[in-house]
């Protein structure tokens, strides 16, 4: 099995597709276009953030590569085995994933890092294929609460019964394991809002459930 990524040129969400071609004009050289997953194409994890950074993956085009919430991510999954190689922060930089994959609710940059809910509703099928197209997916890992919102609803289920919070998890009908965690961003960090321990401590927690 497999999943459809969205066209580069994707018009879904007409707010978001005028920015990335704005943008073009101002950052000629970067990606400005729908940032696809990147990872083993069997993963038993999928990571699940919000949508593309300014000067990350909106830039290179792979998520998480190039930004502070990148440097955190990859690092915690250097530390917990799911990669091979060293991040270089760029598309480039010949870092693999093993048994891990990376995407996002929201495969365009919005303005301020702000979605609209249309926008996360538009894009919402993207993330439904990809999670029901991989059947060797055991975890999904949401960074953030709108990650963890769409997620659910990707998946058909009802927010109420799986309320978000840093370091929850839950046990789906489909058999899959929710972990959430607070999203990896400089604001988060910066305020401690989440530290490197707590971002580790998930992972470490997921790296023995799926030993």
């Amino acid at each position: 099995m497999g999943f459809t990524e969205p066209p580069l040129d994707c018009d879904r969400c007409p707010r978001l597709r005028k920015f990335l071609l704005e943008l073009k004009e101002t950052y000629p050289d970067y990606h400005n276009a729908p940032v696809r997953s990147f990872g083993d194409p069997a993963p038993a994890l999928l990571i699940i953030g919000l949508a593309p950074g300014m000067h990350g993956a909106n830039a290179t085009g792979r998520p998480f590569t190039g930004d502070w919430a990148g440097d955190l991510l990859y690092n915690a999954i250097a530390a917990h085995g799911f990669s091979k190689g060293q991040y270089g922060a760029t598309a480039d930089d010949g870092l693999t994933l093993e048994r891990a994959m990376i995407t996002n609710a929201v495969r365009c940059l919005p303005p301020q890092n702000k979605p609209v809910g249309a926008e996360c509703t538009n894009c919402r099928p993207f993330l439904t294929d990809q999670i029901n197209g991989l059947p060797s997916i055991k975890v999904l890992l949401t960074l953030g609460k709108i990650s963890h919102d769409n997620t659910l609803r990707a998946l058909g289920l009802r927010l109420k019964d799986y309320p978000f919070g840093h370091h929850k998890i839950y046990d789906l009908p489909n058999g899959m394991r929710l972990y959430s965690s607070y999203h990896c961003s400089r604001y988060n960090t910066n305020t401690k809002r989440l530290t490197e321990d707590m971002f580790f401590g998930v992972f470490k927690d997921i790296q023995e459930y799926l030993n």
